[in-house]
C-alpha cells in the first residue's frame, strides 16, 4: 500500500500508522484489503472526502504501481453492496463481473488509484461498466457424435429430462466418458437466475474469465485423486469444491471405484440436500451444491469383466471386490444404472446422426 502510494506521488507522514479491521476476532486474509485500506488512509490524509467512501464498498488489490488488480468475489460483493443501498469500488477488470448486479448498483472500476481520485475531485469521470457474457465454443461436445450405445444414450436422455444420477459400468473404450461429456449438451438452458448462481460460485472460487458470464452448464470432471476439500469445499480460505462448481451442472466422477473412500462417502448428504456444509474451528460456509452426478466404472479391475472371450485371473471374486469398494448407500443415490458393451465394428460404420 505504502509504495502504491509513493507511485502516485503521494507521501505518507512521518509517524506510525495504524489500521484497525474490525471486528478482531474475525480472521481476515487476501489481497482484496488492499484498496479498502489505502482509501482509508486518503481519507485520513484528507485527499478523499470521509463521506464520499462511506456510499461504497471497496475492494481490491494493489500493485506497485498504483494499478488496481482484479480479485474473486465481485459479483457477490456487488449484490450485496446492493442490498444494502451501496455502491461498489472495484478494479476494472472486474466491473463488467459486478455490473450484472443490478442497474441501478453505482459501480466505480478504475483501473489505477489516479483514476479513482481524479473522478472524485471531479478531474475525470469514469464511465459505469457494462455487464458482459462469454461467448460459447463453437465446437461444443454434442451427443449426435455417438455412434452405437442406443440404450446408453437412452438412459443419457431420461436422466437429463428427470435430473437423475447416472452409473455406467462397462470395459474401457465402450464409451462411458464420452457419453457423459455430452450430458450439457441435451440439459435445458440456463435461465437467468441460475446463470447468476453459477457465476457467483465461480466468482469466489476465481475462475469467472474476464469477469463474463457463461450461459453454459458447468461440467467438472476432478481426477479420482481429489481430496476432501478439492470436492467438498475448505480449505484456508474456504473456497467452494467441485461439488460446488457443479451447481446447476453435472459433475462427473470416472473411475469411481478409484477416489477414497471418505471422498465418495462425502457425496451422500450433498445429493440429498442440494448444499455443501463446509464447517471448521474458525469458519462455517454452506454452498450451493444441486448437481447431477454421472460416474463412470471399470466392471473389474482388469476391466474386462463379463467381455466374451475373457476371463479374469481371480475370477468372479475381481469384480466383487472391485464394486465392492462402492457404498451401498451411494448407489441407492444413483437413480439409473447400466452396464454398457464394447462398441462393435459395425457400429463404428454408422453415418452420424442429424439434428
Amino acid at each position: 500500500m505504502k509504495a502504491a502510494l509513493y507511485a502516485i506521488g503521494l507521501a505518507l507522514p512521518g509517524r506510525r500508522l495504524v489500521v484497525n479491521l474490525s471486528p478482531a476476532d474475525l480472521p481476515k486474509e487476501g489481497s482484496h484489503f488492499d484498496l479498502p485500506i489505502a482509501l482509508a488512509v486518503l481519507a485520513s490524509l484528507g485527499v478523499l472526502p470521509h463521506d464520499f467512501l462511506m456510499r461504497y464498498v471497496a475492494m481490491g488489490e494493489l500493485a506497485l504501481d498504483g494499478g488496481i488488480m482484479s480479485v474473486a468475489g465481485s459479483l457477490p460483493a456487488a449484490i450485496a453492496a446492493n442490498g444494502r443501498g451501496l455502491g461498489l469500488i472495484c478494479p476494472k477488470s472486474s466491473g463488467s463481473e459486478a455490473a450484472w448486479a443490478g442497474e441501478e448498483i453505482d459501480i466505480l472500476a478504475p483501473a489505477n488509484l489516479v483514476q479513482l481520485i481524479n473522478h472524485v475531485k471531479g478531474h475525470q469521470v469514469l464511465s459505469p461498466p457494462k455487464p458482459a457474457l462469454a461467448e460459447a465454443a463453437a465446437n461444443q461436445p454434442d451427443l449426435r457424435d455417438i455412434k452405437g450405445q442406443e440404450s446408453a444414450k437412452r438412459a443419457l436422455e431420461v436422466a437429463a429430462a428427470g435430473g437423475h444420477h447416472l452409473l455406467m459400468v462397462g470395459p474401457p473404450g465402450a464409451g462411458k466418458s464420452m457419453l457423459a461429456q455430452r450430458l450439457p449438451s441435451i440439459l435445458p438452458p440456463l435461465d437467468p437466475r441460475e446463470m447468476l448462481d453459477i457465476s457467483m460460485i465461480a466468482s469466489l472460487a476465481g475462475e469467472l474469465g474476464e469477469g463474463k458470464l457463461s450461459r453454459v452448464r458447468p461440467f467438472r470432471n476432478p481426477h479420482h485423486s481429489a481430496s476432501m476439500p478439492a470436492l467438498v469445499g475448505g480449505g484456508l480460505r474456504a473456497k467452494p469444491g467441485e461439488m460446488a462448481l457443479a451447481h446447476h451442472g453435472v459433475l462427473f466422477l470416472d473411475e469411481l471405484p478409484e477416489f477414497q473412500s471418505r471422498v465418495l462417502e462425502s457425496l451422500r448428504q450433498p445429493l440429498e440436500t442440494g448444499e455443501t456444509v463446509v464447517a471448521r474451528a474458525n469458519y462455517h460456509v454452506t454452498y450451493p451444491a444441486r448437481f447431477q452426478l454421472v460416474a463412470a466404472m471399470n466392471p473389474c479391475r482388469c476391466g474386462m469383466a463379463g467381455t466374451p472371450g475373457h476371463v479374469c485371473r481371480q475370477g468372479p471374486r475381481c469384480a466383487a471386490d472391485y464394486q465392492g469398494r462402492i457404498s451401498g448407500p451411494l448407489l441407492d443415490r444413483l437413480d439409473i444404472q447400466i452396464e454398457l458393451a464394447a462398441v462393435r465394428a459395425s457400429d463404428l460404420t454408422l453415418r452420424r446422426q442429424r439434428k
